[in-house]
């Protein structure tokens, strides 16, 4: 049923889906950054469902991100050379009126192949997962003052400013994850505004780089501050430049001390994830270039 609906979708924006465009794209990479230069690494911002539904700009996009946004996948759904991770793009892109986000889905997939000259192919892979289900307790997330064409939020110049619970200001939808370390361990505070329900299990799977599933059948977008015990096991969390301070955070108070994702999701927001195994389609890129054409 809903590849009829999609089909109904493109028929009516007058395009198969191989035509589907956009109207102009610039996209051209990104110079290298400068020294202790303080860039940002966002989601695309405009576009279908935002205040400026009719023009897309992405900066310092990593071609993985873009092939992930192209096609609704996770980065462990992605088989790809380690450059599409690290080269970046600018990216200003025109797009038709009255384009849903499905078809600049679409119109993301053939910018793909007609700049990068990308050739993949689909695989199905089965993968160590969690549900994400509303917990017995009950919800104990809020639903989000932010407007409903609210973009993603974008951080201001000069140092970050907090709210008044420690936690950088949002004008925004999105999520931000902060983590103090201490001689005991590390805590971690996840601050998300306007998020929907399967955006949240996103943010869930990146955190415990596996896939997180959502089967809580909310339709609201939610606003919350989770506190937890990150897993930093192979991660390696970056120091200051020489001779530079770096700025003091909120103290770590978490109010499950030791309270891993799991348990902390459930406890604080009254959502629960529970182990399961599932099949997922895979993308496997065979070529692309890193210099893209047509500008």
């Amino acid at each position: 049923m809903r590849l009829l609906i999609f089909a109904i979708a493109c028929a009516a924006f007058g395009q198969t889906a191989e035509d589907l465009t956009f109207e102009v794209a610039s996209v051209k990479p990104c110079p290298p950054p400068a020294p202790n230069a303080r860039l940002f690494f966002g989601p695309p911002r405009g576009g279908p469902g935002t205040s400026d539904p009719g023009q897309i700009t992405w900066s310092n996009a990593a071609l993985r991100n873009i092939l992930m946004t192209a096609y609704d996948v996770q980065t462990y759904q992605v088989t790809a050379p380690a450059w599409l991770a690290t080269e970046r793009y600018d990216i200003a892109a025109k797009i038709p009126a009255g384009a849903t986000k499905e078809q600049v889905r679409i119109m993301w997939q053939n910018l793909l192949k007609e700049r990068f000259g990308m050739a993949l192919h689909h695989e199905s892979k089965e993968f160590q997962a969690d549900e994400l289900t509303v917990a017995k307790s009950g919800l104990k997330m809020n639903e989000t003052d932010l407007p409903a064409d609210a973009g993603p939020f974008a951080p201001v110049d000069g140092p970050p400013k907090f709210d008044k619970n420690g936690m950088p200001a949002m004008k925004g939808s999105g999520a931000i994850v902060m983590i103090s370390t201490t001689p005991g361990g590390a805590t971690a505070r996840m601050n998300a505004k306007g998020l929907s329900s399967s955006e949240i299990a996103s943010r869930f799977a990146q955190n415990l780089r596996r896939p997180v599933i959502d089967k809580t059948g909310l339709t609201g977008r939610y606003d919350f501050v989770l506190e937890y015990t990150p897993d930093l096991s192979g991660v390696v969390l970056p120091s200051p430049p020489p001779g530079v301070v770096a700025p003091a955070g909120p103290e770590p108070v978490a109010s499950e001390p030791g309270s891993n994702l799991p348990s902390a999701v459930e406890k604080q927001l009254g959502l629960k994830l529970t182990s399961t195994k599932a099949k997922l389609d895979v993308i496997v890129v065979d070529h692309a270039e890193k210099v893209p054409t047509g500008n």
